[in-house]
């Protein structure tokens, strides 16, 4: 995750250059600190080459569905008891024992996503903003990067249904470390978007009064987006890559009891042989000194809750981060169950899902170049093209609700699952791209780790509640199916606010003018505070300590 940003040295309204500019929050909002390095292309490859290698094929794809097929193949028909297995590539007829009970594997694979989901939420918000401080972020992202990739390693012992249940621990686990390793990398996003040559370039420019303040914010926010779905192509690339990669196994080997491991190392060893350089190469960009005592490990809270007071003053902000929990969380819910429906149609073959994930991951390179080239051509702001990638997030549940009623489509036939993976593909990525630039927008400025966590939070945190749904709806109808009834509503409403109520140009102006108050309050309690005229502890000394520690950086 990105180290600390302090908040700019030139207030609002102040002259630069002998000019006044007392409405360009914006502009100032991006100036980057004389005292960060330039983004070098030596520092800017080695970070596409990590997010390159950590593309989420073994940690999530590749494990789901191990831990899947493991637990159909332990579980038993529930019509005819314990002794009469289930069909072995149908989990939907499957039960295996659960608590006290039992309960459907299908259910207990989504069960298995929402504690994933419900740890990552705790990552994100005990040791989150925590990496504002120091070189913290750089030491985190490679802990659970390690963590990651000895996870991935070990699923070569993986074998039999004996081992449904390390399976789902190691998938757990993988998941887990990969969704906190996106966060910390995506974090560091806006800070080297702040410091690109191209950036300092606008800077000079728009000082030496060259280009007005609408041309820059919207140079800006393209060098943004420029780096987004640069990002998200090399994601997807890898993707690709990786997976063109483990036909190698899949092929030769596709007898041997082990290959499925097999493919999850090879794919985990690609992540390692690109990933390894970005921890080599990044430039140091410190925050702060992390604060002493048991302080720390409290910021994440304090700074969440101060944040989440003060959302009458970012409206535009946290309308978003609402509108984007639930659509997240209908996402990641959708993406799921298709996959979880897919599996059960193709017998959980990992070659069958290798050749949809070279589909999925060729449409989404080539969708995130066609949108970044269709805004650039036509100066489409970010919010307009994240609206049109969100379309295909309301369509695809209402297409597998159509399932519920017939056999004859929504997801009942083989062509559905290739078509539904190219769509997948072709807006999903450009989407992700999309939102990332909008939250960046709509971000404080020398808050990114504080309101990236946030939105860290609003994706994972509220795919808690969706597959929680959708497996109790699915023990209850006992249909797959179903569960898309809800996953509609909840994205058609989500789209809703997103359309309708985020204004990204004034939620922009509205998060700088709050970092700048917030900033002249810290230092007025931090003077307060070394005066000893004030004792609050807790949340008060933890930012007056922040404070004190800025101005000695």
């Amino acid at each position: 995750m990105s180290i600390d940003e302090r908040a700019p040295t030139t207030p609002i309204g102040t002259a630069i250059n002998g000019q006044e500019f007392a409405n360009t929050t914006h502009a100032v909002s991006t100036r980057p600190e004389h005292d960060e390095p330039v983004v070098t292309r030596k520092e800017m490859w080695s970070y596409l080459l990590y997010v390159n290698g950590n593309n989420g094929n073994g940690p999530v794809y590749y494990s789901f569905t191990l831990f899947q097929a493991l637990a159909t193949s332990a579980g038993y028909n529930p019509k005819y008891g314990p002794e009469v297995p289930c069909n072995p590539f149908v989990s939907g007829n499957c039960v295996l024992p659960w608590a006290r009970g039992t309960k459907s594997v299908d259910s207990i694979v989504l069960i298995s996503s929402g504690l994933t989901f419900m740890f990552l939420t705790l990552i994100f918000t005990t040791i989150g903003s925590l990496a504002d401080y120091g070189d913290v972020s750089r030491w985190f992202l490679l802990g659970l990067t390690i963590i990651c990739w000895a996870a991935q390693y070990a699923s070569v012992a993986l074998v039999g249904p004996g081992a449904w249940k390390w399976s789902m621990a190691l998938y757990i686990i993988s998941a887990v470390s990969y969704g906190a390793t996106l966060m910390f990398y995506t974090a560091v996003f806006p800070r080297l978007a702040r410091n690109t040559p191209r950036t300092r370039e606008l800077h000079s420019q728009y000082d030496n009064g060259a280009i007005d303040i609408d041309e820059f914010e919207l140079e800006i926010s393209m060098e943004r987006n420029r780096i987004s779905n640069v990002m998200n192509i090399h994601s997807n690339l890898g993707y690709l890559f990786s997976f063109c990669l483990n036909l190698a196994v899949l092929f030769p080997l596709a007898n041997d009891p082990r290959v499925d491991g097999y493919t999850i190392v090879l794919s985990n060893s690609y992540w390692v042989i690109l990933g390894i350089w970005w921890f080599i190469f990044q430039k140091p960009r410190p925050g702060p000194p992390v604060p002493k005592g048991g302080k720390a490990i409290a910021i994440g809270w304090l700074q969440i809750w101060q944040a989440c007071r003060e959302w009458r003053k970012l409206p535009h902000t946290f309308f978003f981060l609402a509108a984007f929990f639930f659509l997240a969380d209908g996402a990641n819910t959708t993406a799921t169950l298709l996959v979880i429906i897919q599996n059960n149609q193709f017998q959980f073959s990992f070659l069958k899902n290798t050749y949809f994930g070279i589909v999925r991951s060729v449409a989404s390179v080539v969708g995130c170049t066609l949108f970044y080239l269709i805004q650039r051509r036509w100066k489409i702001n970010t919010k307009t093209m994240l609206c049109v990638t969100t379309v295909t997030t309301v369509l695809i549940p209402l297409w597998g609700m159509i399932g519920i009623w017939t056999t004859k489509i929504g997801f009942h036939n083989s062509w559905e699952f290739w078509v539904s993976n190219t769509i997948y593909g072709l807006f999903q990525a450009a989407f992700t791209a999309f939102a990332q630039t909008v939250m960046a927008e709509l971000t404080p400025h020398g808050y990114y780790n504080m309101f990236y966590g946030l939105f860290g939070i609003s994706n994972v945190a509220s795919s808690i509640i969706g597959p929680n749904v959708i497996q109790a709806i699915i023990d209850k109808r006992n249909n797959n199916w179903e569960g898309f009834t809800f996953l509609f509503a909840l994205n058609t409403v989500a789209c809703i606010v997103i359309w309708f109520f985020v204004d990204v140009k004034k939620g922009a102006k509205d998060a700088n003018a709050w970092a700048e108050d917030r900033k002249a309050q810290m230092e007025k309690e931090g003077a307060t505070s070394d005066a000893g005229s004030s004792t609050e502890g807790n949340k008060n000394d933890i930012l007056a300590d922040y404070s004190d520690k800025e101005k000695t950086s």
